[in-house]
């Protein structure tokens, strides 16, 4: 049987008896949680920005222990300067980002004339007890149509035993109009707690685009897995 319509914006599956959950669309068309799951806590939007910091107890920022896991959705984030990457770095407490982490990097490509593909391991992308800037992708093009998209998910920042884990996914409209899609996991070594994320450009200013961060309870994460 084939589905020609169905509503976005109000979309309900049963897992199990007994336990409903809610899909419903935001402003910008991202599929989240009801609002008992997965809240909204900040949208910062880029005007040849830059950076953009999200810092636990600044301008209604939450990065503790609210929530065990934050996500921070990446909307149209262009560049002032072509071919350059898009990047991160945590802070542990002190007033720099630089969080020691390491990390493991894969990615995928194809471009629009269907003559290149690759599939492959990064190494030279990857960080070994690191503290400079992540990249989180390659390098985005500047064309008024190319931008970087995705998502980069914290776990349990606020903890003071543990390492905290981080997961992104993203996907680039590279300058050699071809699409990238990056995948890279990793871990802050620090056992001080993760009390803020800084986005940026490798080099240059972040023309346009919005980051928004989001809170999410066990409940929800739970269904996922």
């Amino acid at each position: 049987m084939a589905i020609s319509k169905f509503n976005y914006n109000s979309f309900n599956v049963t897992p199990v008896a007994s336990k409903a959950l809610a899909f419903n669309s935001d402003a910008d068309g991202f599929t989240t949680a009801s609002s008992s799951s997965m809240i909204l806590i900040k949208t910062l939007t880029a005007s040849s920005s830059a950076t953009l910091s999200f810092v636990d107890g600044a301008d209604s920022v939450v990065l503790d222990d609210t929530y065990p896991i934050y996500k921070f959705e990446f909307i149209n984030i262009h560049p002032q300067t072509d071919n350059v990457g898009f990047s991160v770095n945590f802070r542990d407490g002190e007033t720099a980002y630089d969080a020691i982490k390491t990390t493991t990097n894969f990615y995928a490509f194809h471009d629009e004339a269907d003559s290149n593909t690759a599939v492959e391991y990064r190494s030279s992308q990857d960080i070994a007890q690191g503290t400079g800037f992540l990249n989180l992708g390659i390098p985005i093009g500047a064309d008024a149509d190319q931008n970087f998209a995705g998502e980069l998910t914290l776990f349990n920042p606020s903890s003071t035993t543990f390492v905290k884990h981080f997961i992104s996914n993203s996907n680039i409209s590279g300058s050699g109009n071809d699409v990238h899609s990056n995948y890279i996991a990793g871990y802050c070594n620090v056992t001080a707690a993760i009390d803020g994320v800084q986005f940026k450009m490798v080099s240059g200013n972040i023309d346009a685009g919005k980051i928004k961060l989001y809170g999410i309870k066990d409940s929800w994460w739970h269904y996922l897995n």
